[in-house]
């Protein structure tokens, strides 16, 4: 089968060459890493007598979501039995975790093309031990090539969708043969546990080990907390914030407090766009809608204003412990939405546009136990911004839910460590 696979990689790179080139030389992301993916980079092997660690994220969110599960790895370590080396896929997230690891692991790689070639030569240059690969990335032959070389292969925080599971199960009888030469396959729930055992894992090595994108922690304590309140002034204030707006959200956001401002004048909220260069186009819509506002980097409380532009970077992670919900942007927009749990471990509901796929798999969880609301246009984003205000009983039900969604989901990171390395 594997000989079947390499032979289709080859008619397809011969049939495809001309768009393939095109690519290559018109867009940029594509040639990323192109030569290092072949395998062609340098890199001094001096690690013979230790055994080497490869954590894989194929981009930005996969970075993120294994974050403390490196970091975990790192405190534990022996620096003289293992280096711990991450690789990754795409631009963003190579540039993500040198800024977040680059000084703490021992390198940062593209991970190779699933050719013959590439991936052998890619795993002689590391000398690994273990590989971790973050979510559910299948490739047969670093698979295949990995499990030759005695090295122990891992999937963390697995997960397949319906439409994927679908596509593996077709095909179960390849993909049976490749998962089964993992050492241990962990799955986020047990809807993917039972799903990777149906498409051929066995299921002796599948585990279900949780999320670790909800093994976040808290930054502020209550007095820290209780001193940004006083900082904005609210006071006994209603306050949503809108953050991560991209431009044509800022529209809908500001209908939708104009409106609920009529009925509710102690309504206030903090506007966070997405990106810096959108802040004086914001401050514009501000205007010509004649709205109090004021800025954050000028210290400005909601005393004499009603809408705080956040126009600071880094704060709004921990703005969320203030507001009594939030609308999370990049949502309405076909962008695929931010993370709602850095609102979520504030226990504050959260609300969205209906472009939520970047993180589809959270938004389920938080759906199912209402503590996140899907909305589809302005009149629906009206709606349960009113029920969040003037129903009580639903909002602190709600809060709760927020509270229940963490206590049912962390742990990953620790569960995962122990089922890898005790």
């Amino acid at each position: 089968m594997l000989f079947i696979y390499n032979i289709f990689q080859l008619i397809f790179v011969i049939i495809c060459f001309p768009i393939l080139l095109i690519l290559f030389l018109k867009v940029k992301k594509f040639r990323f890493g192109f030569f290092k993916k072949l395998g062609f980079f340098e890199f001094k092997d001096d690690f013979k007598e230790t055994q080497n660690i490869l954590i894989h994220a194929v981009s930005v969110g996969e970075i993120n979501a294994v974050e403390n599960f490196i970091n975990k790895v790192l405190d534990n370590r022996d620096r003289n039995v293992s280096k711990i080396f991450i690789s990754t896929v795409t631009k963003t997230g190579y540039d993500l975790a040198e800024k977040k690891f680059k000084n703490k692991v021992d390198g940062i790689f593209c991970f190779p093309y699933d050719f013959y070639f590439s991936v052998k030569l890619f795993l002689k240059k590391l000398n690994l031990k273990k590989v971790i690969i973050a979510e559910t990335e299948i490739w047969p032959n670093f698979v295949n090539i990995a499990k030759k070389m005695k090295i122990e292969l891992y999937i963390i925080n697995g997960r397949i969708s319906p439409n994927s599971y679908c596509g593996y199960k077709k095909l179960g009888f390849f993909f049976s043969r490749i998962l089964n030469k993992y050492t241990k396959i962990l799955m986020q729930t047990k809807e993917d546990a039972l799903r990777i055992v149906d498409i051929g894992a066995n299921r002796n090595i599948v585990e279900v080990m949780g999320n670790l994108k909800f093994d976040i922690i808290k930054i502020l304590n209550k007095n820290e907390i209780y001193n940004l309140k006083s900082q904005f002034k609210i006071e006994d204030k209603k306050m949503m914030i809108s953050g991560s707006t991209h431009k044509g959200e800022d529209e809908i956001v500001i209908n939708v407090y104009k409106k609920v401002k009529q009925s509710n004048s102690n309504f206030k909220m903090i506007l966070a766009p997405r990106h810096p260069e959108r802040y004086s186009e914001v401050i514009n819509l501000l205007k010509k809608e004649n709205i109090k506002f004021g800025k954050r980097s000028q210290n400005a409380t909601f005393e004499k204003n009603d809408i705080i532009l956040l126009d600071t970077m880094g704060e709004l992670s921990k703005l969320y412990s203030i507001c009594d919900f939030a609308f999370i942007g990049g949502s309405f927009v076909k962008t695929g939405g931010h993370n709602p749990l850095e609102a979520t471990l504030w226990d504050k509901p959260t609300i969205s546009g209906p472009f939520y796929f970047n993180f589809k798999d959270v938004y389920n969880i938080l759906k199912n136990k209402n503590s996140a609301f899907i909305v589809n246009n302005e009149n629906e984003f009206y709606d349960i911004t009113i029920k969040l205000l003037c129903d009580k009983a639903f909002y602190n039900l709600s809060m709760q839910n927020c509270k229940d969604v963490f206590i049912e989901n962390k742990g990953a990171v620790d569960k995962a460590y122990k089922l890898i390395f005790k």
